[in-house]
């Protein structure tokens, strides 16, 4: 199945560069692109990608309102692309609050080509793209600078079975499924399973939005690594 790809940066070069890249694979088929994030609505509306490529920093409309009007559309449009925020810097204060308006992920510009590729087919197939080396520490500082976790996510934690909470912790903690597979030793399969009962009994979209409500529920706090 190829996967739909648009790009919405207002450089030029940079979209010219990252389409030439992407469309040399097999897989992967860039639709469309745009110069800035008003536009890039409407180019995902009218040929519904799969995955959105948005930068974070724009004119007319930045990267993170784009992204939370793709993500949680108007009545009367279906359609949701998976959003993948690109960025400059690897702390950027749009990135915290676009993994929270539901977008999967972000990668920096400065990527290895191969990175780039590897992430849109990760965030394609409903994975969240999480780097524990870079989105964890964001996170981390997003979530030291904030006021005390709030109180509805705490309580809905009580939701979850001992396991379920477990498996979550180690989630915001940066572990991959086959990490959280050796730690608590259990069948990837297992896991997999476990992370799709939080994700819906907390009714998250995915392992990026996990992970923020993880620390804003202070199950894990900025530090904290598996043991």
């Amino acid at each position: 199945m190829t996967i739909r790809v648009i790009i919405v940066d207002d450089q030029a070069m940079v979209r010219a560069g990252f389409a030439a890249l992407l469309s040399a694979q097999p897989d992967i088929d860039v639709v469309g692109e745009a110069p800035d994030g008003r536009q890039g609505v409407r180019v995902s509306r009218t040929v519904h990608p799969d995955v959105v490529l948005m930068d974070v920093r724009m004119p007319e409309l930045d990267g993170l309102s784009a992204a939370r009007e793709l993500l949680d559309p108007p009545r009367g449009v279906t359609h949701r692309p998976k959003v993948l925020m690109l960025t400059t810097f690897d702390i950027d204060d749009y990135v915290y609050e676009a993994l929270r308006a539901g977008a999967s992920g972000f990668l920096l510009k400065d990527a290895p080509p191969a990175d780039l590729i590897a992430a849109v087919r990760v965030v394609a197939s409903g994975e969240a793209l999480l780097a524990p080396s870079v989105t964890r520490r964001l996170i981390a500082d997003f979530v030291r600078q904030r006021p005390a976790p709030r109180k509805d996510p705490a309580l809905r934690l009580n939701g979850l079975t001992p396991r379920e909470t477990e498996v979550l912790e180690l989630i915001a903690r940066g572990l991959s499924n086959q990490e959280i597979a050796a730690h608590l030793v259990l069948a990837e399969q297992t896991v997999k399973t476990h992370i799709g009962r939080v994700l819906g009994k907390l009714d998250l979209r995915d392992r990026a939005q996990a992970v923020i409500f993880a620390y804003e529920a202070g199950l894990v706090r900025p530090g904290d690594s598996a043991s």
